[in-house]
């Protein structure tokens, strides 16, 4: 199915970008229109065929972009953790998973409605990437249109809001928030924020001083509250999706000077604009610091995610792989100029652009700096003939602080793609009208602006195309990250992965070792390759590159883990137990690393320890499925009396099983010992057929021997005395 929409995508793209042309040549692109919010004029049926040519070249174009993605799996790329590895994700939407999206982290961020969304898609579509690719490409698509019916109704400009809104829509940076399964919190906040901006129009337009808003009374005054507290509620729904929207209230405000006009004593002052409202009601207006307050909810809003967020474990780079202030900004002020280079000539783009060593050199900062002064300069030069300019450079420059890198959110890469998303609409905005208002007295305009209109779209659209082609595997994606970066840690890790994956363990080993020479301090990068070691059977060489990464990393947790798993699997317990305890000074809350430890207590056949390493867990943590699993097994079958309790192993295999839906067969496993245990050997016998039924299907043969024998021993009435599993 996905080949024959693909396919029909392929064929009928010639036509948005053809069709629009007779649009273009007939409305005139310069000409200017009445800026009024409440009195957009209309222009009849033609009017309303020509929104909705928009509306499909948009649909049209987009799906001529990202239409491909359906053929695509998923990414070696933070992927496996939202999704494809995620056991609590998998299990699609239910009461216990919302409460867990609530309550849980991912991959450093705490997103609850986007996990949310993964949810459903793991619901609808299962482990099939295909239908996760194309829900991110209808949450963009919803954000195209969202964008141009926004922009339409506050500045009543046809043909520029089209054109901001196709740029955004097709530009090739948009292939990493788009084509990613991971960016799903890019597009799901990207919907919320334009909602945002639509309720915001909605409010304004409510509040227009016009002697029909009078008759109405309070009725507009109802109007108003309403449109208020949609604000609120989709700008809440946006920062559940992603806090990086959390700048939305200031976006409000440079909105509120151009092109809703609402600041007092700053607006109407062009005397063009002004003869445009001639015998036109004006937006009420009102002094800046009245409509800050005005803005106080949204701003207690982004303030309590900005606390939130930046409580998030992991999120900020620690203080050990955090580059110097300094730096910091240099890179900051490099990365500005380098996202506007980008927003004009997308060339080379990649995933992910890493750090300079040592920083960015200093001609590149100084440059960035007379360039963004420079531009800064000539802007508020032109605040009053050209206000648009103001409002576009500003969303831009503002919108990209959270991410831009003066606090550090990451140790591999100087900038991303993906950053760009909302905030490179404020140059849309600004380059679209600055050219609609050059081009307004040209003789020819209409020909002129439409044919750039559409010359501009189409590059941008197939350079788009292609550069979405790299995100179908992650061979495509990590060597076109090579071929357009050096020292690219990142990709050589994930080919790494990549490589053992298929069984080329040479090839793995080698992009193992480039990424460590890149980056030796990256404890990331090291474990990558003691792991990859340690299962080729190199248990000798694994230990050496551990204690190699802690010697520059003494402070990571990871590593002094996964030290002692290599430890443990090669039957020396009491080294990786000190291993262990180690990394809990430093993560003391870990429950991953709490549940090896008790592991290697139990290979050691210390069971009481075993039992109160997990049980501590469950004072942090009661909802961790494998600790509940492994703390039941042993409380239902050890050898000892004096540590067997059936009742607590039974609530605790229960609520495992509850939490995974009957469908792990090791807890089942586990339930069925501690209903022996409890002398209910009917339930044992059918719990445990039930846990045979599942290992069959999966083929594990572990379980597949033990259990007839268990069978045999609850229909003769008798427990489980097991050694560990």
């Amino acid at each position: 199915m996905f080949k024959v929409f693909h396919c029909y995508i392929c064929v009928a793209t010639p036509f948005p970008f053809a069709a629009p042309t007779a649009f273009l040549l007939r409305s005139g692109f310069g000409k200017t229109e009445n800026w009024n919010l409440k009195t957009t004029p209309t222009k009849g049926k033609n009017e309303n065929k020509q929104v909705i040519g928009v509306c499909l070249f948009l649909m049209l174009a987009v799906f001529f972009v990202f239409a491909q993605t359906a053929r695509f799996g998923f990414i070696r790329y933070d992927d496996n953790e939202y999704v494809y590895e995620n056991t609590e994700v998998q299990k699609g939407l239910t009461a216990n998973s919302v409460h867990w999206a609530f309550t849980h982290v991912q991959v450093a961020n705490w997103i609850p409605l986007t996990t949310l969304s993964h949810m459903l898609d793991c619901q609808w579509f299962g482990m099939s990437a295909g239908g996760h690719h194309l829900v991110n490409v209808l949450w963009h698509t919803a954000n195209a249109l969202l964008l141009f019916v926004v922009l339409r109704k506050m500045t009543a400009r046809l043909w520029p809001s089209a054109f901001v809104a196709a740029v955004f829509a097709v530009h090739p940076l948009r292939a990493e928030s788009v084509a990613w399964v991971s960016e799903r919190k890019d597009v799901l906040s990207g919907f919320f924020f334009m909602l945002t901006l639509w309720a915001y129009a909605g409010y304004v337009g409510c509040g227009t001083a016009s002697p029909v808003a009078k008759t109405r009374g309070q009725s507009e005054h109802g109007k108003r509250k309403l449109f208020y507290a949609l604000m609120l509620v989709f700008f809440a729904l946006g920062l559940l999706a992603k806090s990086m929207v959390a700048t939305l209230p200031f976006v409000l405000l440079l909105l509120d000077y151009w092109p809703l006009g609402r600041i007092s004593g700053i607006w109407p002052s062009d005397k063009r604009i002004q003869k445009l409202n001639k015998g036109e009601q004006n937006p009420r207006r009102l002094s800046f610091w009245s409509l800050v307050r005005e803005k106080i909810p949204l701003l207690a809003l982004s303030a309590g995610s900005c606390v939130a967020t930046a409580l998030v474990p992991g999120l900020v780079v620690p203080d050990s792989m955090r580059l110097p202030a300094l730096e910091r900004i240099g890179n900051a002020l490099v990365s500005y100029v380098v996202y506007f280079g980008q927003m004009l000539f997308p060339k080379g783009l990649a995933t992910p652009y890493p750090l300079v060593p040592g920083g960015q050199p200093a001609w590149k900062v100084c440059v960035a700096i007379l360039l963004l002064a420079a531009i800064s300069a000539t802007i508020v030069a032109w605040r009053k003939k050209h206000p648009f300019l103001l409002t576009g450079w500003l969303w831009y420059l503002g919108m990209l602080v959270p991410v831009i890198g003066f606090v550090q959110i990451s140790f591999d890469a100087a900038h991303s793609d993906r950053y760009t998303y909302l905030p490179e609409i404020g140059l849309a905005v600004a380059g679209t009208w600055a050219v609609a208002d050059w081009g307004a007295g040209w003789r020819h305009r209409r020909v002129v602006c439409g044919g750039l209109m559409l010359a501009v779209i189409g590059a941008l659209a197939f350079c788009a195309e292609t550069q979405t082609s790299y995100w179908k595997n992650d061979l495509s994606l990590w060597t076109r990250a090579l071929d357009c970066t050096t020292g690219n840690t990142t990709a050589h890790n994930s080919l790494g992965g990549y490589f053992w994956d298929i069984g080329e363990t040479n090839k793995a080993i080698e992009h193992y070792r480039q990424a460590v020479k890149i980056q030796p301090d990256n404890d990331s990068v090291g474990i990558s390759l003691g792991e990859a070691l340690a299962k080729m059977g190199k248990l000798d060489e694994a230990v050496a590159q551990y204690r190699e990464t802690l010697r520059s990393r003494p402070d990571s947790a990871a590593a002094w883990n996964s030290l002692g798993m290599t430890l443990a699997g090669a039957g020396r317990y009491d080294e990786a137990i000190a291993d262990y305890q180690r990394a809990l000074k430093i993560t003391p809350r870990s429950a991953n690393v709490y549940n090896n430890l008790g592991m290697a207590f139990y290979q050691k056949e210390n069971a009481k320890e075993a039992i109160a390493a997990w049980q501590h867990v469950l004072e942090f943590d009661p909802d961790t499925p494998n600790i509940q699993n492994n703390l039941a097994w042993l409380l239902a079958t050890s050898p000892d009396a004096s540590l067997r309790s059936g009742a607590k192993a039974v609530a605790l295999a229960e609520k495992a099983n509850q939490r995974e839906r009957g469908s792990n067969a090791f807890i089942l496993h586990s339930l069925a010992a501690a209903y022996a245990e409890t002398g209910r050997y009917g339930d044992a016998a059918a719990t445990a057929r039930r846990a045979m039924q599942l290992a069959t299907a999966a083929t594990n043969r572990d379980l597949m021997g033990k259990l007839p024998l268990e069978i045999k021993l609850y229909n003769a009435g008798r427990p489980l005395r097991e050694a560990p599993q």
